[in-house]
């Protein structure tokens, strides 16, 4: 071999070893290098890596979590984190509004996901936990957050975005399904037996909005407003919906059988795993605006 070739081969090898160590090197840099978020506080929380044991405390950003693809990360959540199934094989470490603070520690998580609703966020800080205040209440605020999940991770963001077309082309799809009889069905959407419902403003309205149904709860009573019944006596509905565990009782309320709604049986009562669905704003908001969209059909078709 010529002294020319030889000299060739020998920046050849130069090339590709330098070539392979740096795509060896490219997913250890990106995992060692540290993540930053600001958090519906407006903190700004920074962590030295990516997050390998992560506490959810609240159903909606357990979702979350998992539907970025990183449910593994779980070690432990809050006692109403039941999907994906696999969650409910984790500590369960109390309720999200007061989670047991000692379990949270114990579970030796790199990052807490909270709600902004939340009284142990400040309380877990004091101890040394990273800590992540979020909290969607508005479509908005789903897209948002999970932006936010997935910077907190240290995923790619443009994977929360298709996260988000997903869930939106879905919305579309289920108001697209509604048949023109079903449009402009005025409805009263309970959430608490208390009663609150679910007013305009809220993601249960904003998606009822865009099925192309009539809320009776306008946007400036707030997101879910405490409701008295003869409110809804007035406003009487032409549909209501409402889940199984807060149906007890409700058509017995004074003059609700006069409505409309409930002398023609015109209610939908969601079974436990569909409100759960219904009421959160997370990844499975496409679900829920199914779930929404078949009700509205069914009730409508009702002679």
């Amino acid at each position: 071999m010529n002294e020319h070739k030889r000299y060739s081969l020998f920046w050849l090898e130069i090339f590709m070893v330098a070539l392979v160590a740096t795509v060896w090197a490219a997913p250890l840099a990106a995992q060692a290098a540290g993540v930053e978020v600001t958090d519906d506080r407006g903190r700004v929380v920074k962590l030295p890596a990516p997050p390998q044991r992560v506490v959810s405390l609240l159903p909606s950003l357990t979702e979350t979590v998992c539907e970025l693809g990183q449910c593994h990360r779980l070690v432990g959540v809050d006692r109403y984190s039941n999907f994906p199934a696999s969650v409910k094989a984790l500590p369960q470490l109390g309720g999200g509004l007061d989670p047991s603070i000692e379990a949270v520690v114990a579970t030796r998580p790199d990052l807490v996901l909270v709600s902004a609703s939340s009284r142990a966020a400040d309380r877990m800080e004091a101890l040394g936990l990273k800590v992540v205040v979020l909290e969607p209440k508005t479509h908005a605020d789903v897209q948002r957050v999970l932006r936010k999940v997935a910077q907190a991770l240290g995923q790619p963001v443009a994977e929360a975005d298709r996260v988000w077309r997903h869930i939106d082309a879905a919305v579309s799809a289920a108001a697209q399904s509604l048949p023109a009889s079903a449009r402009r069905t005025r409805v009263y959407f309970e959430v608490n037996r208390a009663p609150y419902g679910a007013g305009a403003s809220s993601f249960i309205g904003e998606t009822l909005t865009r099925l192309g149904v009539n809320n009776i709860i306008p946007p400036e009573l707030g997101p879910f407003p405490k409701i008295n019944p003869e409110f809804v006596v007035r406003a009487n509905p032409d549909l209501i919906m409402v889940g199984q565990r807060n149906f007890a009782g409700m058509t017995d309320r004074p003059g609700w059988q006069r409505m409309r709604a409930v002398s023609e049986k015109r209610l939908c009562v969601f079974s436990l795993d569909d409100s759960d669905v219904l009421v959160r704003p997370g990844p499975r908001m496409a679900e829920a605006a199914r779930l929404m969209a078949d009700c509205v059909t069914r009730m409508a078709a009702k002679p």
